[in-house]
Parts: C-alpha cells; structure tokens; sequence
C-alpha cells in the first residue's frame, strides 16, 4: 500500500472490507445501509409501484420509447403508407393518452416524493439528535477538562469564548435567536427597498 499501512489481519480482507476502513467506520456504514434496506422492505405495494414507474420515466429509454411512439403514430396516420387514419391530425386520441399519461406520471412522481420527504425528516430529526448529542458531549468534555485544568493548578486567563461553549446549548433558544435575527435582516431589507 502506498501510504504503508497493511491490513491488519487477513479477516479484513476475507470479510470483503477496506483495509484503510476502521470498525467503527464500517459499523456505521453497515447501519446506513441496513436502515435503507429496511425502509425499502417496509414500502407499500402502491409506493413500490411508484417508485418503479418514477425510475424508469426518468431514465433515457422513457424518451426513446416516446420518441419512437409518437414517431410511429404520426407517421401511421399522416396517411403516407396507404393506412387508413384511425386519429388523425390534430390527433386527439394521441393527446389524450399522452394527458393520461401525464397525470398518472405526475401522480407517482408525487407519491414517491412524499415518500422519499418522510425518509428525510426521519434522517433530519437522527441528525440532529446525533448533534444534540455531540453537543452535550462536547461541552461536558470541556467543562471537564475545565476541572481538571483547575484540579491540576493550571492557570490561564479568563476565556469568555471558552465559558460560552462550557455552557449548555438549549435547541429552542437558538432556533428563537435564528428567528429573531431572520425577522431582523427581512425588516432591514424591506425597509430599504
């Protein structure tokens, strides 16, 4: 390896792991891929069919196919071929279907949407749990660390920036000075204009 490092056992190897991925970064890895397959499990018949449909219209071959369709119709009822027009131009039947179509689409578009914005508010609240968390941890570090540092006899001059992150950070506050300061730059803005 060019940086040195060597796996350390040959069951990082077997096992189909990187050997420059630690445990706890493949356990993590594991988790997200394990959450996933369990959401996909826990679909609905009708929010597997939507995400099916969703996946193949947004691909190239859906316009491939469309552009061969519309292609064959219009051509099919020109009258070019000696074929008697079953929609002629403007053709209506055509329009229809492809309306129909659109409906459908934009309804499976909209159901794998909602799906997919459920996943994300459930990985949006995980996250800021996780913060909430780290921030809880980190601040007990440091006013740990405060202890110690006093414990040991260490001065050092008053932090007042060290003091504000020993201090426990409260969700609701912040969001409140996040609004207050929004409402804050709006007014300043639309005063100006």
């Amino acid at each position: 390896m060019q940086d040195g490092r060597h796996p350390q056992n040959e069951s990082d190897t077997e096992r189909g792991t990187s050997p420059m991925v630690n445990r706890a970064i493949e356990k993590y890895i594991r988790t997200i891929v394990h959450m996933r397959l369990k959401a996909a499990r826990e679909r609905t018949p009708e929010q597997r069919l939507a995400d099916v449909v969703t996946s193949f219209s947004g691909r190239m071959a859906f316009v491939y196919i469309h552009i061969v369709w519309f292609s064959v119709w219009i051509l099919l009822n020109s009258g070019l071929f000696n074929i008697q027009p079953f929609d002629p131009f403007p053709y209506g039947l055509l329009t229809m279907i492809v309306s129909l179509e659109a409906i459908f689409l934009a309804t499976f578009v909209l159901i794998s949407q909602n799906r997919m914005g459920e996943l994300s508010e459930h990985r949006a609240d995980l996250d800021l749990h996780i913060d909430l968390l780290t921030e809880y941890e980190l601040t007990r570090v440091l006013q740990m660390l405060d202890a110690i540092q006093d414990k040991l006899g260490i001065r050092s001059e008053a932090d007042q920036e060290l003091a504000d992150l020993e201090m426990e950070t409260k969700p609701e506050e912040v969001l409140a000075e996040i609004e207050r300061l929004q409402e804050r730059v709006v007014k300043r803005t639309s005063a100006s204009l």
